[in-house]
């Protein structure tokens, strides 16, 4: 506060004060009605305690989501009060000049920007992680994602003499304590010709990159005909098939757990680090990365997002109360911040569906948002 002059700090304690209560009160909100909508789930060992706890490890993404709209609110209902009290005209004829104000504004978000990233990175992801592991816990079930048949990842490894191996992993499922279930692991020689299939009841992680999998029923298929001869009959089987059937395998894969993880949270709470090893783990397997690219930019960007709404609310600092009661400007902000959610939330479904640059999906709202406030703070300066 020291680094503040005398106005900013007058500023930050009302902007502050009022935050407080305003995310407290959008936040109670958002639980009340998360807690509805989990108690329908609530069953058997599922009680109604284990969901409001559900719920309440689930508020930190909360916060980390609607801190921007509980920013704007309270700056336009702050500066819509100083503005009806005519103080802020005082300070306008002290010297206060818009570049100063919105100046000191942004020096105001700093900390509120990095409350957010700190919810977003830490707090965040893991306590949604923890929440989901003690519904399941509860429910007795494990989770899975993407087909019906659960989720398909590709995986590469080296066979013994040194050549490339690539595996298709079908996970059914995903136990609380990480372990994977109904396992099925399609696996291919440097030609992509199908080598062996193997049916894994289980998968535990041992560290380093190695699986131990548990009751493993393993079809191996080879050739009849030697390497590089022709073959005399097209209608003659070359490939015959083995069937074996252990009780316990370990296989070296560049999967883990960290990456499994995506099945109990989804892009877009997931953390930027977790989503930088995911994004490289699918772009060395040459698959599409698009949706994890614009969630983790998006988790980029989302922390200036706050400077943004903090320029939205100075120019209602310009509007006197003959022009609107603070009532109605409040309400304006409410709009506002619920439609910049909503424009967030609709250019990252655009972007993927017309394969825009990830970046570009993550910066259009913002972009936008941030242009209409300097619009505004010009209009009302000249004004």
């Amino acid at each position: 506060m020291r680094l503040l002059r005398v106005y900013e700090r007058y500023f930050a304690r009302q902007v502050y004060g009022v935050f407080v209560f305003i995310l407290f009160a959008v936040l109670s909100l958002f639980v009340f009605f998360d807690l509805l909508s989990e108690l329908e789930n609530v069953n058997g060992k599922y009680t109604s305690l284990i969901a409001f706890v559900h719920v309440l490890l689930q508020a930190p993404t909360r916060i980390y989501e609607v801190l921007p709209i509980a920013v704007l609110i309270s700056a336009i209902y702050v500066f819509s009060q100083l503005a009806s009290q005519s103080e802020y005209t005082i300070f306008r004829v002290a010297g206060l000049n818009t570049r100063q104000a919105l100046f000191s504004l942004f020096k105001l978000a700093v900390p509120l920007a990095l409350i957010t990233f700190i919810f977003g990175e830490f707090i965040g992801p893991r306590a949604e992680q923890f929440a989901q592991k003690i519904k399941l816990e509860a429910i007795g079930a494990t989770v899975s994602s993407g087909f019906r048949s659960g989720v398909w990842v590709k995986d590469r490894d080296k066979d013994p003499a040194g050549g490339e191996i690539t595996r298709f992993v079908n996970v059914a499922g995903l136990r609380p304590d990480q372990t994977i279930t109904g396992i099925t692991v399609y696996e291919f020689d440097a030609q992509y010709r199908l080598r062996v299939i193997r049916v894994v009841k289980e998968g535990r992680y041992q560290g380093a990159q190695s699986w131990l999998l548990s009751d493993v029923n393993e079809t191996r298929f080879s050739e009849l005909r030697q390497p590089g001869t022709a073959s005399r009959d097209g209608l003659a089987p070359e490939f015959r098939a083995e069937q074996v059937r252990f009780p316990s395998v370990t296989m070296h894969s560049e999967l883990t757990p960290q990456i499994l993880s995506v099945l109990l949270v989804t892009p877009e709470r997931m953390s930027t680090l977790d989503l930088f090893r995911y994004i490289r783990h699918l772009r060395d397997n040459k698959q599409d990365t698009q949706r994890y690219e614009i969630a983790f930019w998006k988790k980029v960007v989302y922390p200036l997002t706050l400077f943004v709404m903090m320029a939205l609310a100075l120019p209602f600092a310009y509007l006197h109360a003959r022009a609107g009661a603070v009532g109605v400007k409040v309400f304006g902000g409410i709009m506002l911040g619920l439609s910049f959610h909503l424009s967030n939330t609709l250019f990252s479904h655009v972007g993927l569906l017309h394969t825009w640059p990830p970046i570009v999906s993550a910066l259009v709202p913002g972009t936008l948002y941030l242009l209409l406030a300097l619009t505004a703070l010009r209009w009302v300066d000249r004004h």
